[in-house]
């Protein structure tokens, strides 16, 4: 049962000025850490606890909500959720937050439910409203480059969801180095230069390193990590193995039981013992590590419990790194 006491947001929760960030060079501050919707928000979920990590959220300053038009399951049912949320407890305080979401996975049947044509760009976008209940989301993305449409079609379908009062800003995910340059001039011919990039980032998957992030700090576009703590990999929970409740356990989509092997989890227990030598728990400090990047904006965390969101700000108390500390990551990473 949901509380039927009125929600109200914490007094002190934009206290904390550290926690938020100008996204590349434009004139949007994100928090530091943003919550993602991808897991825990679908129609099979218990929406008390959604609620509970979006309120917590927003209690302890994450303004910034982000979704996908395919996240769920089933598709489209995270928005629907979050929709509720909002109608029901943050309407007062819709300009408060940074709502964005994506398009470019398969939504529906036939021929225009997928990739990012002109039409079902903007068509995924208008249902994602409908879901939301908004006249329009502060960003929205392109959510992988479509090999068979052109891009200047898929920047133009971004560029005409500002211009119709759609979205705020737009920007792009799963884009490799050349592809991101490619489209950000494009959309600054159109006038809407792209704010944002959202690659999969974290200690074990380091191919944001071999370019994007050159362009990302060339453009001035701001990056946000998703998957910063490796679908849980870089927690906590797997140092003594897999838990009988753990993702790789129950839902092996996404994190493959196969994938954690003894080698891995050496690598892991050495980067635990990294991270209490620096007072920090191993989430924190793989959120620290991602968010050391200048061209890093914001990190994208996941929640099932409101403990852990509390734990992971906690990472925002420590985000430097010495050399020797940066030399013993890259060491227990061999």
């Amino acid at each position: 049962m949901v509380p039927s006491t009125p929600y109200a947001p914490a007094p002190q929760r934009y206290e904390n000025a550290a926690l938020y960030r100008a996204c590349g060079r434009s004139g949007l501050k994100l928090p530091r850490l943003s919550l993602g919707l991808w897991h825990n928000f679908g129609a099979e979920a218990d929406y008390a606890n959604a609620r509970a990590l979006v309120l917590r959220s927003f209690d302890l300053g994450i303004t910034h909500f982000d979704l996908a038009n395919n996240y769920g399951p089933p598709p489209g049912s995270a928005e629907v959720t979050f929709g509720r949320i909002l109608r029901e407890d943050l309407a007062a305080h819709r300009d408060e937050l940074i709502i964005s979401t994506k398009a470019g996975y398969p939504m529906w049947d036939g021929p225009y439910g997928d990739g990012g044509s002109r039409k079902y760009m903007l068509a995924s976008l208008d249902q994602s409203l409908r879901r939301l209940g908004l006249p329009y989301v502060d960003i929205f993305y392109s959510h992988r480059p479509d090999p068979k449409t052109p891009l200047e079609e898929t920047m133009g379908a971004l560029a005409h969801a500002v211009r119709s009062g759609r979205a705020l800003y737009v920007g792009l995910s799963n884009y490799n180095p050349e592809q991101t340059a490619a489209a950000a001039q494009l959309l600054r011919g159109l006038g809407t230069p792209c704010l944002i990039h959202q690659p999969k980032y974290h200690l074990f998957e380091r191919m944001a390193e071999c370019g994007l992030i050159e362009v990302l700090r060339r453009e001035g576009i701001g990056g946000i990590a998703f998957c910063p703590l490796a679908q849980g990999l870089l927690t906590s929970r797997y140092l003594g193995g897999i838990p009988a409740d753990a993702r790789a356990a129950r839902d092996p989509r996404f994190l493959k039981p196969e994938d954690i092997t003894e080698e891995r989890l050496g690598k892991i227990r050495l980067l635990d013992a990294i991270a209490r030598a620096r007072g920090q728990s191993l989430a924190q400090m793989a959120l620290s590590w991602v968010l050391r990047e200048p061209a890093i904006t914001s990190a994208l965390i996941g929640a099932s419990k409101t403990s852990q969101i509390e734990e992971n700000l906690g990472a925002l108390k420590n985000l430097q790194f010495g050399a020797r500390e940066l030399a013993e990551i890259e060491s227990a990473l061999k």
